[in-house]
């Protein structure tokens, strides 16, 4: 569900102007009906000015009216035709100094898991060079020696999403089809003699 710009402001014009119960304005700005009743008992947003959604255009003063005539009716967001701004495209990756010791072990487990992405596809989802990649792979990293495959993911470095989408670009799944007429070989670790 879409939420109006800026919530609690909105919840506290609400509050301040209105005779809409605190289920109602929790439900339209997408809050908790005790947070709705600490803006109203003056605990919670003491500083913050009220925005009017009725001059905004997120909600006509007729839908208002009709809540407050019944207990039981939600506020609706009045379909505008505005448009809404885009996201930004992303640029170079930046990663913060607390995790760039991390890089690395997000660079080693990416290589272990999904060798099938070029070093370019890691490069941009973890935010390194490829000399560092390359240097990881060949283990001539100067940190070689403690270098720990850890999910990128866990890391913080990408998220699960971005992830994925870089492995399904990357052309090649990890699933391995096989012929019915070869046989599947399991691996069951070294032999015993």
């Amino acid at each position: 569900m879409a939420l109006p710009l800026m919530p609690k402001a909105t919840a506290v014009w609400l509050v301040e102007n209105t005779a809409l119960s605190f289920e109602q304005i929790a439900d339209f700005c997408g809050l908790h009906p005790l947070e709705v009743q600490a803006i109203a008992d003056g605990e919670v947003a003491a500083g913050i000015v009220g925005l009017d959604p009725v001059a905004n255009g997120q909600v006509t003063r007729a839908e208002l009216e009709r809540c407050e005539a019944n207990p039981d009716g939600r506020l609706k967001l009045t379909i505008t035709d505005i448009p809404q701004p885009r996201a930004k495209p992303k640029g170079a990756r930046y990663t913060p100094v607390s995790k760039r010791q991390d890089r690395p072990d997000a660079i080693a487990w990416i290589i272990k898991h999904h060798p099938e992405l070029s070093d370019a596809a890691i490069s941009k989802l973890v935010g390194t060079t490829k000399p560092t990649i390359q240097s990881v792979r060949d283990k001539s990293h100067w940190n070689a020696a403690n270098i720990k495959p850890r999910n990128p993911v866990t890391l913080g470095m990408c998220t699960e999403a971005e992830l994925e989408k870089v492995v399904a670009l990357s052309g090649r799944s990890r699933s391995v089809v096989h012929n019915e007429a070869e046989p599947v070989h399991q691996d069951n670790g070294p032999a015993e003699d």
